[in-house]
């Protein structure tokens, strides 16, 4: 699913936009090609510092040109990247980054512009929305469907035969029992285990997860 087609365009030079960085240059390498020269940063004009971060240009946002650029919209709060997206020309075209070592079955379905980073597996019958952000370690097994903008934090971990909905976002080694559905915009908080199905959207702690007043 990788496009380097055009020079990629990493929406956001925050932490989550350095790290879709080193995932995109670890495709790249596969190909004989360099980060540097086939991938820039785009920040909004008031957020415009510096002309250049980990080696690779930075550009403005009333630069962006949508016939030069697949851009990918790295920023980890699932909301935020929503309104970005939106944001966009009807006419930009999104990519999707994948990891050279992920292990993704061919019975798995991801939408555009999502990234899926290192050391994540995908067995089977898995469709995943739009703006997906998949982080490292995470495991997803069988007949798994998620929203757009669905996000997992590091080593998540979720069983098989669950439905999430949109901007579902789960914590770093957060878990999720089989047969669990979560609604859309519910927020799952590190280290937590959903047993049961969530049905409201807000933030989930704990084991077994409760929803925090």
């Amino acid at each position: 699913m990788n496009d380097f087609s055009k020079k990629i365009c990493i929406v956001g030079a925050g932490g989550c936009g350095r790290d879709v960085a080193c995932c995109l240059q670890d495709c790249l390498s596969v190909v004989g090609m360099d980060v540097c020269k086939s991938a820039c940063f785009l920040v909004d004009d008031k957020y415009y510092e510096l002309s250049e971060v980990m080696g690779m240009e930075v550009i403005r946002r009333s630069q962006f040109n949508p016939t030069m650029y697949n851009v990918v919209v790295a920023i980890g709060d699932s909301k935020q990247r929503k309104k970005v997206v939106q944001s966009f020309p009807q006419d930009t075209t999104f990519t999707t980054i994948i990891h050279p070592s992920t292990i993704i079955s061919r019975w798995v379905e991801i939408g555009k512009g999502s990234v899926i980073a290192a050391g994540s597996i995908l067995t089977c019958n898995i469709k995943i929305g739009m703006h997906a952000q998949i982080n490292i370690n995470t495991t997803i097994t069988h007949d798994f469907i998620a929203g757009d903008y669905f996000t997992t934090a590091p080593s998540v971990n979720i069983s098989g035969n669950c439905t999430f909905g949109e901007c579902v976002y789960l914590g770093t080694n957060s878990s999720t029992r089989e047969k669990v559905s979560i609604c859309s915009n519910a927020v799952i908080g590190m280290g937590s285990v959903v047993v049961k199905n969530i049905v409201r959207e807000g933030i989930y702690v704990g084991n077994p997860a409760e929803r925090l007043r």
